[in-house]
């Protein structure tokens, strides 16, 4: 079926709202660890092919609500970091040149990639 059928499912103007899916899923500690890697492998995915920007990342998901939730919930220090840099991604564009911009946005993107790897892997070991 044509994409254009289902515009919801492509509409990133929803908020994730970590602290609601670890409840509704009834999940261990390992396996909520690992489903905030994953969702934050899609919206690193999603950023880097364009379908959402910096500052569309923030409002859903690297938002204050979250960062909390990560902070005082999961406390783990690699969840910690991976948030601290989704938050910083906006503020590349805003004090940076296009063209150096783009490419400390890029590396940012591949730091949080491998932020999630190692939380994947970390966790694949514990459960």
């Amino acid at each position: 079926m044509p994409l254009h059928i289902y515009p919801d499912v492509y509409a990133m103007n929803k908020r994730i709202d970590l602290a609601a899916l670890p409840e509704g899923t009834g999940k261990s500690r390992p396996e909520q660890v690992a489903l905030f890697a994953l969702i934050n492998l899609g919206i690193v995915e999603s950023l880097s092919n364009g379908l959402i920007s910096a500052a569309e990342s923030l409002q859903l998901f690297f938002h204050a609500d979250n960062c909390l939730f990560v902070r005082k919930k999961l406390r783990i220090r690699v969840a910690d970091q991976i948030m601290s840099h989704g938050v910083q991604l906006a503020d590349v564009f805003d004090v940076l040149l296009a063209e150096q911009a783009q490419r400390e946005f890029n590396r940012e993107l591949a730091k949080l990639r491998n932020l999630c790897l190692e939380l994947l892997g970390e966790k694949r070991s514990a459960v």
